[in-house]
């Protein structure tokens, strides 16, 4: 059974803590709170999360300077960040937001709805990429051990490769198909990060995936790490 996805609700007020669970208890996921930047900070040091909901007026470390602390740090730079603010500050204001590594801004008050539909987006992202690194790490112990079935594992690595191809074409079919909508409409900053988030980490899968094609000349052992 697959766990649910962990989002990082980042907030000084307890209110809107409680607002941002009842818009998101629908996605059925596992939310987590933090009063602070600190407190987020310290909450991604032991957990991995699919997506942060990160406030932007705090007292002490603001949001922007949170931000700056998560995409310095190895475990965590990939991990997309949605600002949230109550204040609107022209294009330079949101410009700073994107600058800071979020993949999205949003201006309160928000549609609930939009909000829900965003974050729904990379929880559906984080989990096929678990789904894909699990499957992954099956395969290279089989092909490690020789070709012998892994424990629970009923599939040949040829059946495991085909059936991860498959797996991943579908996702990237959701890209490409989101690049089209892109291109169509009159996208605006959001939407092209987003968009350029989903494909930086597809191609790091496929990477991964090819890796492990026979006759490629890498072995099981060179696949590489997904964060």
């Amino acid at each position: 059974m697959v766990q649910k996805a962990k989002i990082l609700l980042v907030d000084d007020r307890p209110e809107n803590l409680l607002a941002l669970e009842a818009i998101l208890s629908a996605l059925d996921q596992t939310l987590v709170r933090a009063s602070s930047g600190e407190e987020a900070l310290k909450a991604l040091l032991t957990d991995d999360f699919a997506v942060i909901l990160l406030d932007v007026q705090m007292p002490g470390m603001d949001g922007f300077e949170t931000a700056a602390h998560i995409k310095r740090r190895e475990r965590t730079r990939d991990i997309p960040i949605i600002f949230l603010t109550a204040i609107n500050h022209g294009p330079h204001h949101t410009f700073r937001g994107y600058a800071a590594g979020a993949v999205d801004y949003i201006s309160k008050p928000f549609d609930p709805w939009v909000l829900r539909a965003k974050v729904s987006v990379f929880v559906e992202l984080y989990m096929k990429n678990c789904q894909l690194r699990e499957q992954a790490a099956l395969l290279r112990l089989q092909l490690e051990g020789g070709g012998k079935p892994a424990a629970g594992a009923a599939k040949e690595p040829a059946g495991l490769l085909a059936e991860l191809s498959a797996r991943l074409a579908a996702v990237e079919e959701q890209a490409e198909a989101l690049s089209k909508q892109l291109d169509d409409e009159s996208a605006d900053a959001a939407a092209v990060a987003t968009a350029a988030h989903l494909e930086r980490k597809l191609t790091g899968l496929r990477r991964a995936l090819d890796a492990l094609e026979p006759g490629t000349g890498s072995g099981a052992n060179s696949v590489p790490s997904q964060n």
